[in-house]
């Protein structure tokens, strides 16, 4: 699976989203199959869940 994470702004709010591409062996390449939006505090809850499960310090 590729993916592209792209960081803006809007309205004033930080967000990032990744947008997934499924496997190169599509039907139509480089196509979109998921995109996942996150601001600062979905981005925080996934912070945390990834510390806890990896253990990062």
């Amino acid at each position: 699976m590729d993916a592209k994470i792209i960081r803006y702004e809007l309205d004033g709010r930080r967000l990032i989203q990744i947008d997934t591409m499924g496997s190169r062996d599509r039907k139509i390449p480089g196509k979109v199959s998921q995109s996942i939006q996150l601001d600062e505090h979905s981005a925080r809850q996934l912070f945390e869940i990834m510390k806890d499960h990896f253990r990062f310090k």
